[in-house]
């Protein structure tokens, strides 16, 4: 499995939940997902587009542990690489 960009996972979240005009992940991946204006309910279709779609199981405690688009896809990639 390829690892996620920071492209694909903008493409989940703005083809699934994301509404109306957002800054790129990629310029902003430190900020949290409570900044970028992405609710726990947009946190948990993520979640759950990504087991889906990457294979990758991870538990709604490390979700919530995951504040940022980059400690997402750090967590994500290193699931991949365990795989």
């Amino acid at each position: 499995m390829q690892p996620i960009t920071f492209r694909e996972l903008e493409e989940i979240m703005r083809k699934f939940v994301w509404e109306g005009e957002w800054p790129s992940l990629e310029d902003n991946p430190d900020q949290t997902f409570d900044e970028l204006g992405y609710d726990s309910l947009a946190l948990l279709e993520t979640h759950s587009r990504i087991r889906r779609d990457y294979g990758v199981q991870f538990s709604d405690e490390d979700l919530t542990e995951l504040t940022t688009p980059q400690e997402l896809v750090d967590f994500v990639n290193s699931q991949i690489k365990a795989a």
